[in-house]
């Protein structure tokens, strides 16, 4: 949702196109330069190494192509906007860019659960997930993911360009001026359920994986001290998981349950109109921003993303791939390794 369908009912309001064009552009721009090379940079090691792949990293690869595919699309966004939102593109591009970033909103979201709870598994039932945990599983379940998630955002292609007549420009990104209130009914059903869907139900899945984790982690303290320095890295690492997650997609849907809530309201002032239209612009941008805070998290998820940066940056210095020799045991303790630390 835009600022405009509330402005139908309050011309005489100050607009703030200026302040969203600004914002959206500059926000749009920076994202795609730091989404691209992060994101980049992260598919290549993953590439690179793939060999040394695991049920974890199966998540991070497929995170990192959901964020390219969103990032390639914003500069589209920055044109609109660059333009004071005037749509030149074409009916089918303005239907794919408002997808794309829907959909990699949501894949993230699950990305990031389906990884929480790996995570789980591996820390609090080790030997249970010896059994359980594998790479055929996770691209299993990746496609589930991607298949759901597309279906469900399906709606977002529904609406493509329009033309605005009291701006006379062709708008995208945007909802028609005036909205009936049926239609707007069916905006709030469907913001409840992608609201409970897509945010509520994966958050309270995380939260439980990560107070798992972390009590298992301080009982085993007790057991063994020379471990507090890994234990510490793992809860350091999830601290950093839950920040991001709750800097990029909290605000957002909570502001949008809010906006749509100031949407059936009758009786509005222009100074309640202007601060949610503004909230609506900086949330977007947090929203569509976690394409910018996955590469951060590759790093921090443990040793095994460093891992394989240091073997590619080793092959690339000798110019070899001799496999290391693994002995049975060596060989399950890697494994082990590879899930705890991703």
């Amino acid at each position: 949702m835009d600022n405009e369908t509330l402005r139908g009912n309050l011309t005489n309001c100050p607009s703030i196109d200026d302040f969203r064009n600004q914002v959206y552009s500059t926000a749009y721009s920076i994202i795609t330069v730091f989404g691209l090379a992060g994101n980049g940079f992260a598919l290549l090691v993953l590439l690179k190494t793939y060999q040394q792949c695991s049920e974890f990293h199966v998540y991070i690869l497929n995170l990192t192509v959901s964020d390219l595919l969103c990032v390639s699309t914003l500069p589209l966004r920055v044109l609109y906007y660059v333009n004071k939102g005037q749509w030149t593109l074409g009916d089918f591009l303005c239907r794919v860019s408002s997808y794309a970033l829907y959909v990699n909103l949501y894949c993230s979201v699950y990305f990031m659960t389906a990884m929480s709870v790996t995570r789980f598994m591996a820390i609090v039932f080790p030997v249970q997930n010896l059994h359980l945990g594998s790479e055929r599983r996770a691209r299993v379940v990746c496609v589930f993911i991607w298949i759901f998630i597309c279906t469900v955002s399906s709606p977002f292609l529904m609406s493509g360009q329009h033309f605005d007549p009291l701006t006379n420009k062709t708008k995208c990104f945007e909802p028609p001026r005036h909205s009936s209130g049926e239609g707007l009914n069916k905006l709030i059903m469907l913001n409840y359920f992608s609201l409970a869907v897509g945010f509520v139900i994966p958050f309270l899945v995380i939260l439980i994986c990560y107070v798992g984790i972390i009590r298992a982690l301080l009982l085993r303290q007790h057991a063994a001290q020379h471990q507090k320095g890994t234990k510490s890295k793992a809860i350091r690492m999830i601290a950093v998981v839950m920040v991001a997650f709750l800097v990029s997609f909290m605000p957002y849907h909570i502001q949008r349950s809010l906006h749509l809530s100031f949407l059936s309201q009758k009786a509005t002032s222009c100074s309640e109109l202007v601060h949610m239209q503004k909230s609506v612009v900086v949330t977007l941008c947090l929203a569509a921003a976690n394409s910018c805070f996955d590469p951060l998290l590759y790093f921090f998820s443990g040793e095994g993303f460093r891992r394989r940066l240091s073997t590619l940056r080793r092959r690339s210095i000798t110019g070899t791939r001799k496999p290391p020799v693994n002995t049975p045991l060596s060989t399950a303790i890697n494994e082990e390794e590879n899930k705890l630390h991703g």
